[in-house]
């Protein structure tokens, strides 16, 4: 199974960007995908999470501003950032949590990272 970021860059501040997140290989079902981002220095953070029934969690910095959404017949999970601002500067990692690749058997993956920057 593999996870395939897309979508960061620099922005400037107030701007929007739009995170994609594909997952693909052998995969039976996703039980979560999220985002989480990552500073130097600094531990990952958790800025979004989402389940396959919907349901949705934020990291309490960007609660308001940021979107998570999921196409689970894509295995794709996408972040939309608004207002963005400096300290939202970070490599932002997409996770699949509980991925099912045959009945029984559940694996946690991470993505490569793409790299955000807000400028002021």
């Amino acid at each position: 199974v593999q996870l395939q970021a897309s979508g960061g860059g620099l922005v400037q501040a107030g701007g929007s960007l739009r995170l994609s997140c594909a997952a693909s290989g052998s995969i039976f079902s996703i039980n979560a995908m999220g985002w989480y981002r990552q500073v130097p220095g600094k531990q990952r953070e958790l800025v979004a999470a989402i389940t396959s029934g919907g349901s949705t969690s934020y990291g309490d910095s960007v609660k308001g501003r940021f979107t998570i959404s999921r196409d689970n017949a894509k295995n794709t999970v996408y972040l939309q950032m608004n207002s963005l601002k400096p300290e939202d500067t970070a490599v932002y990692y997409c996770a699949a949590v509980r991925v099912v690749v045959t009945p029984g058997d559940e694996y946690d993956y991470w993505g490569q990272g793409t790299k955000v920057t807000v400028s002021s």
